[in-house]
């Protein structure tokens, strides 16, 4: 129990949820201001938390039960999502007049399935999920053999998958299911999971909150996870560990005042599948303000009338 008398659960995953509301609506904001200063202040630390947060939360299971269970639960819902999508622009687009993005068939069978980086206009987030599954795989294999993240020989894992991370992205921008960025995405978990071990001194401020000034503010070169752009070696992906660190503290404190921030991160999923859309399809009509209402909104109302169907079963 905390010194509320509320379970210490409960109260860990209110943080977390608001911590993922703030990180969708930063990734939705990034997506509508496509340049500037806002733009790449988001692009600066927003696919990341969820890389975080994902290795904050992970545990060792069993891989073969975890590896089905993670191929299951997650591509199904990526495939559903991208399904209905191309149907939507099918639709959408005809009425309007225009050719859809995917209209010549059955060749362009071969994006869909490369999916990534061949995925543009209102499939660019379906890189996301797949990327996140494979580095939860392998990170569950590695924590499976060493459960303490904190143990010395994580570091014979960890040195080689930073080299590979910015040789893949100095080499190439090509990334079927978005896998490119894996082994950044499996760096950041394991930062992710070493956190909760690190007590935290209110003189973590000053520094943190320099180095995530000096990535909020554009001063080293902003992050591009989809293709594996990483700004400068360490220094822009620690900026962005840095604003994460302190967007987790913030969200523990503000955890019992911000239900719809949480409500929002609960959503996460569906906003991060169907936001773009919303952006793609509205942007040439509405001005960017309402543009970011309705890119959160929609979605979100989207998530909830998928949870009160049978369709929860296939699309969450």
């Amino acid at each position: 129990m905390d010194k509320r008398g509320q379970p210490q659960a409960q109260y860990r995953l209110d943080w977390v949820d608001v911590a993922r509301g703030i990180g969708i609506i930063a990734v939705v904001v990034g997506h509508v201001w496509t340049r500037g200063p806002l733009r790449d202040a988001m692009y600066s630390f927003h696919m990341p938390l969820f890389f975080l947060l994902s290795g904050l939360l992970s545990r060792p299971h069993h891989v073969g039960a975890f590896t089905r269970r993670q191929l299951v639960s997650q591509m199904r819902p990526y495939a559903a999502f991208l399904i209905l999508l191309i149907v939507a622009d099918q639709i959408i687009e005809r009425a309007k007049g225009h050719l859809p993005i995917f209209h010549q068939w059955p060749e362009d069978m071969v994006p869909i399935l490369l999916g990534g980086f061949w995925l543009r206009g209102p499939f660019t987030i379906f890189w996301f999920v797949p990327c996140l599954m494979m580095a939860r795989i392998l990170f569950n294999w590695m924590l499976h053999r060493w459960p303490d993240p904190a143990d010395a020989r994580w570091g014979l894992i960890l040195l080689p998958m930073l080299f590979i991370a910015y040789a893949l992205g100095w080499w190439t921008e090509a990334s079927p299911l978005g896998l490119l960025s894996v082994p950044m995405a499996f760096v950041l978990l394991w930062v992710g999971a070493i956190w909760p071990r690190v007590r935290w001194h209110n003189a973590m401020l000053l520094p943190l909150g320099l180095l995530a000034l000096l990535g909020l503010s554009g001063g080293v070169p902003t992050l591009n996870m989809k293709v594996a752009h990483y700004g400068w070696p360490l220094l822009s992906i620690g900026a962005a560990v840095a604003t994460l660190l302190l967007i987790f503290r913030l969200s523990a404190l503000i955890a019992p005042f911000a239900g719809p921030v949480a409500a929002i991160g609960r959503a996460s999923l569906a906003i991060m599948y169907l936001h773009v859309a919303v952006i793609h399809y509205l942007t040439p009509y509405i001005g960017k303000a309402a543009l970011l209402a309705l890119a959160l909104l929609l979605p979100f109302l989207a998530f909830h009338l998928i949870r009160a169907t049978p369709l929860r079963r296939i699309f969450l």
